[in-house]
């Protein structure tokens, strides 16, 4: 266990399992218990979902976990939560750990922090995008729905009633977030205003995947838009693969569902293995 200091002074815990080549992975290590757990399962998430990625890469690699959600949900920044800042806190972690080359996997807004890390540093063997498109991914979408987030938080408004016994919908969620928690995603949206992500032309290799039916519909309680993840994956594949990048469409499956274990092992691992023809380059 080694720490790292963030953009902030404060610092996050960092936890390093096996050996060769290094990957970083942005998750908790720790699995949920208790109350957390049900509400997990019952969004169809593996409650120790962190710990079996770690797991699953271990045995071949150098993980290096850290629960950068869980530290910037517990230690807020409101103000200071933009994309050069994230890119430099996982540097840090990268410091912490002794890691000057190591490839990175995040999924949903932990992966576009990836492509942030990836266009301001060349220490990257490998960058692996999953739940966000690397090319016309949705920042203006996801800018109003944190917005709307942040306005709720603000002002809660009562959310719509769930559609049916058991199943989960975005309306039916109630914002459990602080205004301090949710003003730091619109800090990071905001920053992302004037971002090109298909000018971006990077040089090590990389991966992005997303499931099929990744499309989500937020209703005008959290800013009325589509954010679409899949289908721009879909559209624009051949550009994608043209700049370099595999391309993986998970078929059917949504946001929760993609980015379960079961779901992206099969696809990081060999990937990583593949770009690791030795031992100790990816």
């Amino acid at each position: 266990m080694v720490e790292a200091k963030l953009h902030d002074g404060a610092t996050i815990e960092v936890e390093v399992h096996g050996s060769g080549p290094t990957v970083l992975l942005p998750v908790d290590p720790r699995p949920a218990e208790g109350e957390q757990a049900e509400e997990q399962r019952k969004w169809g998430m593996d409650p120790a979902l962190g710990r079996s990625l770690i797991d699953g890469l271990s045995d071949a690699f150098r993980v290096v976990a850290f629960d950068y959600q869980g530290h910037v949900m517990s230690t807020p920044k409101p103000d200071t939560l933009t994309p050069a800042n994230v890119a430099a806190d996982l540097l840090a972690v990268a410091d912490a750990a002794g890691a000057e080359r190591f490839a990175y996997y995040g999924y949903s807004w932990l992966a576009l922090s990836g492509l942030q890390l990836a266009i301001r540093t060349d220490r990257l063997s490998g960058l692996v995008m999953g739940g966000f498109p690397a090319y016309d991914g949705p920042y203006a979408e996801m800018l109003r729905v944190t917005t709307a987030t942040y306005e709720l938080a603000v002002n809660p408004k009562p959310a719509a009633p769930k559609s049916a016994a058991g199943e989960y919908d975005w309306s039916s969620v109630e914002v459990s977030t602080t205004e301090e928690q949710s003003r730091q995603f619109v800090t990071l949206y905001q920053g992302l205003t004037d971002f090109d992500d298909r000018a971006v032309r990077l040089s090590c290799p990389r991966l992005c995947f997303a499931g099929s039916a990744d499309e989500i519909d937020y209703d005008e309680r959290w800013g009325g838009v589509r954010v679409s993840i899949g289908g721009p994956l879909i559209r624009h594949r051949a550009e994608l693969e043209a700049l370099g990048w595999d391309v993986q469409i998970l078929d059917g499956l949504d946001h929760m569902s993609a980015m379960q274990p079961a779901n992206v092992l099969p696809i990081l691992r060999p990937w990583l293995l593949r770009r690791n023809p030795s031992s100790n380059t990816l």
